[in-house]
């Protein structure tokens, strides 16, 4: 297996993760603020997988890692708030609300979605989506790794 091989394969990997993400996000399951946390180092890991083929630069391999690697420990963070090992963030995000009216920001707030990261919406097997992320991701990670390690 050559290193851009194994590079597109943990690029593929958190392209398909990111898609899974936004498919659960159209079935009706909105993403809570650690949800949307998990999906930013996918995003890089995409990127960097593509600067890879272009610049074949060792360093962009590392850098793979560190992404999937960060993503999963999201993940296994807001896996453990959803089994209340410990606590979350206490704190939520919104988007801006600059030029609108008072009527149009109570509109925005009392139509809001509640998504709480403590709740489990979905899992397999006993593992909930936060749960699988950190997985699959753990996975990834070791991917971006042999091909750094594969790489001259």
């Amino acid at each position: 297996m050559t290193t851009t091989r194994l590079a597109l394969i943990a690029a593929a990997g958190s392209a398909l993760l990111l898609g899974g993400a936004f498919l659960f996000q159209l079935a009706g399951y909105p993403p809570c603020k650690m949800c949307l946390w998990q999906r930013w180092p996918h995003a890089a890991a995409i990127l960097i997988g593509l600067l890879f083929i272009a610049l074949k630069t060792r360093a962009l391999l590392w850098l793979g890692a560190i992404a999937a690697l960060a993503t999963s420990a999201v993940g296994l963070f807001h896996a453990g708030v959803e089994q209340q090992w410990w606590e979350g963030p206490s704190t939520c995000t919104s988007g801006s609300t600059e030029g609108l009216t008072p009527d149009e920001l109570l509109e925005r707030i009392l139509n809001a979605p509640l998504v709480r990261c403590d709740e489990i919406a979905w899992q397999f097997a006993g593992l909930s989506m936060a749960g699988w992320n950190a997985v699959f991701s753990l996975i990834l990670a070791l991917i971006w790794i042999a091909a750094a390690r594969r790489s001259n």
